[in-house]
């Protein structure tokens, strides 16, 4: 049996498959709208998108993707991935699982070619909408905390614990008995953010630069034990 021409290609790569898409665009056609129609029917595409389950998983899951996330607006769709160092297997594993719990499927996985990077990724409709996220860079962004997030010491912890996961630091020089835990962001409201909150969870941070520290080694201790700091 003959293989098809266009194996392997798409719009992206050929000419001539970009070709046959912009036409059938044109003229309208839809040559998948019987198997869109069969999978919606059988559930394996979602016909409606209605809120996620406002818990501590959720409350986790916006702080790490504030912090390593990124959500991308396409036509038809949205894609949401975070990113991880290729070593921090227990990150991957930790938000894989959370990923499939908030949207009920699988993520894919994949290692970044030639990088040091694992992403993690899912398609689905109005994701930014959902979580309260903007699409795109964020950097200039003011971010509100959801009021639900608010209300609820344990979802403020689960909430910071995801920040800090994605962009926290510890370190430590007990010869002078100096500790340290950073979140760093070049969000400013974002650092106001983790400012406010840690404050109501009575901790004394202080605002330097690009980064919230805690410096007190007691309260450092206290921070990294309330939020499971790098506990798989």
């Amino acid at each position: 049996m003959r293989k098809a021409w266009n194996r392997g290609l798409n719009k992206n790569n050929n000419l001539s498959v970009r070709k046959i898409s912009d036409t059938m665009k044109k003229r309208k056609v839809d040559n998948f709208s019987n198997w869109r129609e069969k999978m919606r029917k059988t559930g394996k595409i979602k016909s409606n998108y209605p809120d996620f389950v406002k818990d501590g998983d959720l409350a986790e899951f916006i702080g790490v993707i504030l912090g390593d996330g990124h959500i991308c607006k396409f036509p038809r769709t949205e894609s949401l991935s975070l990113f991880s160092n290729s070593n921090n297997l227990g990150f991957v594993k930790r938000y894989a699982k959370i990923f499939e719990k908030v949207f009920h499927k699988k993520p894919t996985i994949s290692k970044r070619s030639k990088m040091n990077c694992i992403k993690i990724n899912i398609y689905e409709k109005n994701i930014s909408k959902r979580l309260g996220i903007y699409s795109g860079a964020r950097i200039k962004r003011k971010i509100i905390i959801p009021d639900w997030i608010l209300l609820n010491d344990d979802f403020v912890v689960r909430y910071l614990r995801g920040l800090y996961e994605a962009e926290g630091c510890f370190c430590a020089h007990k010869p002078t008995g100096t500790y340290k835990l950073f979140f760093s962001n070049r969000n400013i409201s974002m650092l106001k953010n983790v400012f406010s909150l840690l404050k109501r969870l009575g901790f004394h941070p202080h605002i330097r630069y690009c980064d919230v520290q805690l410096s007190r080694k007691e309260e450092v201790k206290r921070a990294m034990e309330i939020l499971n700091f790098k506990k798989y």
